[in-house]
Parts: C-alpha cells; sequence; structure tokens
C-alpha cells in the first residue's frame, strides 16, 4: 500500500517534534521551607525603666524599606563621596563581577548544545597507486586527482532533558553569583561605612582630648600661681604637669589607630594608601532610624540567602541531568558534498555524494554508577537546602543581634550622658573647693580623670551606635532585594 505524501509529511513532523521537545526527565524545583517569624522579637521590646522621656527609641518595624543607596540616609556627604568611589574602583568587587560575567558566558555554551554542530570545507589530493597492488588491472591509471567539497552535520537530541536541566543549572548558577556579587558590594559598602564612623569616632575623640589639654594647661598655671603664692605645694605642680603629660599622650595615640581606618577606607576605594588623606571630622551627626520592615521580607533582600536558594535550584536539576544518563543516546549524522578528478567538473549533479544515519546506544551495565551518580546529586540537593535554611537562621540572628545592640546602646547612651553630667558637675566643686584652700589637689586630679573616663566612654558608645547601625543596614540586606536578580 502506497503511502499518501501528506501522511508521510505529518508523520516525518511528528517525529521531528518528538526529538526537539522530547520530555524532561528528573524533579522540578520548588523552594526549600524555611523557618520564619512573624515579627523581629527586638522590634517590640518593652522600654527599660527609670529613663526619661525621649531616652529610648523603640525600632519599629514598617513596609519602608531600605534604598540602593542606603549610606545616604547618614546625611554625610563625605560618606556619599566615598561609597561611590567603591563601584567603580574596588578591585575586589571588580573580581566577583568577572566571575559573574564567567558565569553567564557559560549558560551560552549549554545552550548551544541544543543545536546541530555543522562543519564544512574542501580538500584537496594528488595520489598515485601502486602498479603491483593486488587485482592491478593493466592499463588504469594509477596516478589521479581527488577533490572534495563536502559538509557535516551532527546532532545529538534532547530527547531526555539533559541539556534543559543543565542550562537551568548553570542559569540558576549564574543567578547566585549575581547574589554573590551583590553581597560583595554590601559587604565593601558597609565595611567603608564602618571604618569611616570608626574614624570619626576617634575624631570625637581627638577633640575630646585637645580640648581636655588645653584645661589641664589653664589648671597646670593655676597650680603654678598658687605654688609662686605659697598656697599651692611642689607636689601639686607636679600633680597638674602629670596630667596634662599623660593625656597629651592620649592624645597622640588617638593618631595610631585613625591612621590604619583611613589607610582601609584608601584601599576600599582603591586609592594608594600614601595619596589618600581624610580632615579631621567629629562624629556629630544624628542618629538615623533605620526602616526594619518584617520578617518575611527578609528572605527577598538578603543576597547570601538568594545566593544560597539558586545554588539548591541548581542542585536540584543535577538530578535531573544524573537521570538522564538512564535513557539511550540518540545521535544523528549527515554528510554531503561534492567529489571530482577535476576542478571544472566539481560542482556538477554527477559529482555530488551524501549520507544520512542515525544510532542509538543504552548502557546496559556500569556496576551501579549511573545510581551512584544520582544519588550523589539528590545529597548535593539536601545539602544546598540546608545551607539555605542555616543561612535563613543565620540572617535573623544577625538582624536580632543588632537590634538589640541598638537598643542596649542607647540605654546605655542615656545612663552614660548622666554620669558625664555628674562627673562634670564633681570637677567643679572639686575646683572650686582647691581654690578655697578646702582640699588637695589629688582631688581635683581624681574629677579630672572620672571627667575624661566617662566622656570618652560616652563617645565611644555613640560610635558603637552607629556600628550597629551600618551592621543592621547590612543585615538587612542593603536595599537589594531579587527582583533585581537578573533573568539570563
Amino acid at each position: 500500500m502506497k503511502v499518501p505524501h501528506t501522511h508521510f509529511g505529518v508523520a516525518l513532523l511528528s517525529v521531528a517534534t518528538l526529538l526537539v521537545s522530547g520530555c524532561t526527565v528528573g524533579p522540578n524545583y520548588h523552594k526549600p521551607t524555611a523557618p520564619t517569624a512573624p515579627a523581629f522579637k527586638e522590634s517590640a521590646v518593652v522600654p527599660p525603666p527609670n529613663l526619661p522621656d525621649g531616652g529610648w527609641k523603640q525600632v519599629s518595624p514598617n513596609d519602608s524599606a531600605l534604598r540602593p543607596n542606603w549610606w545616604e540616609i547618614y546625611q554625610d556627604p563625605q560618606l556619599d563621596k566615598l561609597e561611590q568611589q567603591v563601584a567603580v574602583s574596588n578591585q575586589t568587587l571588580k573580581a566577583s563581577y568577572e566571575q559573574y560575567m564567567q558565569a553567564r558566558a557559560a549558560i551560552q555554551v549549554y545552550r548551544s548544545q541544543y543545536f546541530p554542530t555543522v562543519q564544512a570545507g574542501p580538500s584537496a589530493s594528488r595520489d598515485r597507486q601502486s602498479q603491483n597492488r593486488p587485482l592491478y588491472v593493466n592499463g588504469t591509471k594509477t596516478t589521479y586527482n581527488d577533490l572534495f567539497l563536502q559538509g557535516q552535520v551532527s546532532w545529538e537530541p534532547d530527547l531526555w532533558g539533559s541539556i534543559r536541566r543543565q542550562v537551568e543549572a548553570q542559569r540558576a548558577t549564574a543567578q547566585a553569583t549575581a547574589a554573590d556579587l551583590a553581597n560583595v558590594d554590601l559587604s565593601l559598602r558597609s565595611e567603608l561605612a564602618l571604618d569611616y564612623f570608626e574614624l570619626r569616632g576617634l575624631d570625637t575623640q581627638q577633640r575630646l582630648l585637645d580640648t581636655t589639654v588645653q584645661q589641664f594647661e589653664q589648671y597646670l598655671d593655676l597650680t603654678k600661681t598658687r605654688f609662686t603664692g605659697g598656697v599651692a605645694t611642689d607636689s601639686d605642680v607636679a600633680l597638674a604637669q602629670t596630667q596634662l603629660d599623660q593625656t597629651r599622650a592620649q592624645a597622640i595615640d588617638v593618631g595610631v589607630a585613625r591612621a590604619q581606618y583611613e589607610h582601609a577606607i584608601a584601599t576600599l576605594t582603591g586609592v594608594p594608601a600614601s595619596s589618600f588623606s581624610l580632615p579631621p571630622a567629629p562624629l556629630d551627626l544624628p542618629l538615623p532610624q533605620v526602616p526594619v520592615g518584617v520578617p518575611s521580607q527578609l528572605l527577598e533582600r538578603r543576597p547570601d540567602v538568594a545566593a544560597a536558594e539558586r545554588r539548591a535550584n541548581a542542585a536540584n536539576a543535577q538530578i535531573g541531568v544524573a537521570i538522564a544518563a538512564y535513557y539511550p543516546t540518540i545521535n544523528i549524522t549527515g554528510t554531503g558534498g561534492f567529489e571530482s578528478k577535476n576542478a571544472g567538473t566539481l560542482i556538477q549533479g554527477p559529482s555530488s555524494l551524501w549520507s544520512l544515519g542515525g544510532s542509538a546506544v543504552e548502557l546496559l551495565f556500569d556496576a551501579g554508577r549511573r545510581h551512584a551518580i544520582t544519588e550523589e546529586a539528590r545529597d548535593v540537593y539536601e545539602q544546598n537546602a540546608a545551607n539555605y535554611r542555616q543561612t535563613v537562621l543565620q540572617a535573623f540572628q544577625e538582624v536580632e543581634d543588632n537590634l538589640s545592640g541598638l537598643r542596649i546602646l542607647n540605654s546605655e547612651s542615656v545612663a552614660q550622658q548622666r554620669a558625664v553630667d555628674s562627673a562634670r558637675r564633681s570637677l567643679d566643686i572639686s575646683t572650686t573647693r582647691y581654690k578655697g584652700g578646702v582640699t588637695t589637689y589629688l582631688e581635683v586630679i581624681t574629677a579630672q580623670t572620672t571627667q575624661l573616663s566617662n566622656e570618652r566612654t560616652a563617645a565611644d558608645i555613640t560610635t558603637r551606635e552607629f556600628a550597629a547601625s551600618v551592621q543592621l543596614v547590612k543585615a538587612l540586606g542593603g536595599g537589594w532585594d531579587t527582583t533585581r536578580l537578573p533573568i539570563p
């Protein structure tokens, strides 16, 4: 029975469709479940007792999110300028960017396997056969030309979805690398902000010590005047001189740490430390309120969480790649072209040649290798899923740590300010008593030391508040979210 051409065409089209579409084996990906909470614990705490009104600020969750340029909430033009240089000049960030570009290029490597490979090219040879060869016929030419112009097509159709799973895995890997890039960017920028506020906190300490040195110089003049008048002793002058010199030494020592922070900022901004400097600027900024949001948003805002989730997706796709190895490997090849002994007759109908073939190979025995590879792929997925859940838990811990840190430091700052006020009042009383001859200069020295210690502690708490604020911003993802992940 003769098959109509229309039926044959439909059958051929159906076979071609099967070869192109095939099926995709292996489990489809579902995001692993992760523990979460309805609210941040530290965002709804009870204020500590015995604090004056305004001495404690509750960090209230809200729906507003940090902006990508999160450092602008501190309203410091110098910090804004430094942060802008990170994206332009930081070499660590550039290296991470190139790593992401590698991952993107790898996607195209796998996608190329969807299509046949085509080769074409001419060849020419001048051949001479032996006249003493077996079955030689007298009079046959032994020297001749052989000219070829041919092409070859080879294609392995993705019947079982192995290539599709590999593309899926590489796409997820590229997205994970993009999230890694965002995480490096966030880490570098937050490190810069931390170093900057530490440096400005040291400038506050420097200003405090310089002012104290001026005050102690006045006290030294006072004791010298009283000693000249016979009211004070030489011991009082020695004590005043010792206190002054000791404070000058402390003021000089601040410069060591400040120089190191300045050098660190230079490196983060891609500038040689030898050619970088920042003018002194005490930390007199108001501490901004960081928008916290709700816990469910945290999973979408943290680039490290997104990277861990994308790697779980990539690992899940590799299970499908392993399962596809159980199915036959199909190869289709075709060759066509022209062959002739003369160039003038090369491109002619009688010179044409072609061949078309296919093969299917099924691995029958591998001593459990494919099973082991599949189990390995499943275990790798479970490992990545566990890493994702652990990253989520770590993210919640970091947010809670810095929320509690800000709350406690705020309370400590209020209490410390009271101590500073009391120390200043104590020094004023001791100075008045000393001038009136009621007490010795040792009492003044004690009051001076107490005041300076408490003022330096207060300045240190302020620096720690800014550091905790930056760490909270980092813990919240720094204005990043998963909508910024590329779709390669």
